[in-house]
């Protein structure tokens, strides 16, 4: 949020210096808060600004494939919707500024713990001497299956920690999801167990793989008891 804030608002920044009538676009995970001032600044220039961070990893960046999750004016969203359409095959208008933030926090509470449960699921599977691609094609495709277990559940096996999403910027934004839900006197205890095991692979120095990596504190976590 910080890289975000000085970006858009410093005196040197696009905002103070974007012509009237620009549509600026916010594409990362940060507050909603600062989503809002970044409208309401923008909006004192004639500068149009939506929130916009998206879902789907390195391989959905690739294959222009994302989730994208927008907040703003509706009328500035139609107008640059066709955009989004390039790169995202899963865009939605979620309403007013700050609104595509909160989304995409919702979105990262919802992966927190359940990257942990993809992870000792694989650990489960491996120690009762299972054939794991035999596991993954069974359950992947009931009621456990989601986006990480699909994608990530692979890489976990193979030891393929390189980043999709990295360790360091998934803490990032737990931490934002967490400051947010403690302002709504919120208690998130499978987000705040998450952010705990996450914190403890990034001491272990793992930040900068992918969040993949975690299965491998669980393993020796889990083995040590």
């Amino acid at each position: 949020p910080k890289d975000v804030e000085s970006i858009y608002l410093d005196e040197s920044g696009i905002i103070n210096h974007a012509k009237e009538g620009t549509t600026i676009i916010d594409m990362t995970t940060s507050s909603p808060a600062l989503a809002e001032r970044i409208y309401n600044e923008a909006k004192t220039k004639n500068i149009n600004s939506l929130d916009a961070p998206v879902s789907g990893g390195d391989v959905g960046a690739k294959n222009a494939t994302l989730t994208i999750m927008v907040g703003g004016d509706e009328e500035v969203f139609n107008q640059v919707e066709d955009i989004f359409n390039v790169i995202g095959q899963n865009v939605v208008y979620q309403g007013k500024s700050g609104n595509g933030q909160h989304t995409k926090l919702a979105n990262q509470i919802a992966i927190a713990a359940g990257m942990l449960g993809v992870a000792e699921a694989i650990i489960y599977a491996e120690e009762a001497g299972l054939n794991i691609d035999k596991v993954f094609s069974s359950i992947e495709h009931g009621a456990a299956g989601s986006w990480s277990l699909s994608n990530l559940g692979p890489r976990m096996v193979k030891g393929d920690y390189a980043p999709g999403f990295y360790v360091k910027h998934f803490i990032k934004d737990m931490r934002i999801a967490i400051e947010e839900s403690e302002k709504r006197d919120l208690y998130m205890p499978g987000l705040l167990k998450a952010k705990e095991v996450y914190d403890a692979l990034s001491e272990a120095g793992f930040e900068d793989n992918g969040t993949q990596s975690v299965i491998q504190l669980l393993k020796d976590h889990i083995k040590k008891g």
